[in-house]
């Protein structure tokens, strides 16, 4: 049940979005209760009581630019969330057409490696090949859901380019490479920092679902304009 913040002038989220809780629970029937609010009352702050996920910026647009600007504001939030408590930068975009085939691949990379709840935003009744393959991508989507319910992190960005890593219930870690920029760049990125400090990891690239072989210290590759490389991180 998402709750839209309508409405609700002199009201304060955190005082008003218990009486939902109170409410569903009084139906005797499990529910996930989405508090959209759009980040006015910091729900991060209260919502991991009140219900299950929680909106952390305005809405999306399908651009290159709002996707940015909500990874940018969600990337500080990650202590707050974990299983049963999630923040949520909304709904995806992939197959609008606002965005390229790249920037949607690095939409869905991101959301995977922030776990994001997942919500298709597209006409699933006309969607192209492309766009089936990006939404049912097996191994991204293996991230988003993984058991460990970990939120990643932004570890470090260099001008236009970023590394984000997440600890996985496995053992080992996704790793994206994130090219913001409107040119083709090579991105590093030791093991030091997204891997605990192994000296040796098995690395597969998550969306061509291919090992890549055993890498020493680091991991890099050179990432085109407004995309991503996701990455797994097996230490070994």
């Amino acid at each position: 049940m998402k709750i839209d913040w309508c409405h609700t002038e002199g009201q304060r989220g955190r005082t008003t979005y218990p009486k939902w809780t109170e409410a569903i629970k009084a139906t005797g029937r499990p529910m996930v209760l989405s508090i959209c609010e759009w980040s006015r009352d910091k729900p991060w702050e209260w919502g991991g009581t009140v219900g299950h996920m929680w909106r952390t910026t305005g809405d999306i647009a399908d651009t290159w630019s709002s996707v940015l600007s909500i990874a940018d504001r969600n990337a500080d939030l990650h202590a707050h969330a974990g299983p049963d408590h999630w923040n949520d930068p909304d709904m995806l975009e992939v197959g609008n057409g606002g965005m390229t085939g790249d920037e949607y691949r690095a939409h869905l990379s991101l959301w995977a490696v922030m776990a994001a709840p997942l919500m298709a935003g597209n006409d699933l009744r006309a969607m192209t090949d492309e766009t089936r393959a990006i939404l049912a991508a097996p191994e991204v989507i293996a991230v988003d859901q993984d058991a460990l319910g970990l939120q990643g992190r932004r570890v470090s960005r260099a001008g236009e380019t970023e590394v984000w890593t997440r600890a996985l219930a496995d053992g080992g870690y996704a790793v994206l490479l994130l090219n913001r920029g409107e040119s083709s760049a090579r991105i590093a990125a030791a093991f030091s920092e997204v891997a605990r400090a192994a000296k040796f990891a098995l690395v597969r690239d998550l969306w061509e679902r291919v090992d890549l072989g055993i890498r020493p210290d680091a991991v890099d590759a050179t990432v085109r304009p407004h995309a991503g490389v996701l990455l797994k991180v097996s230490p070994r």
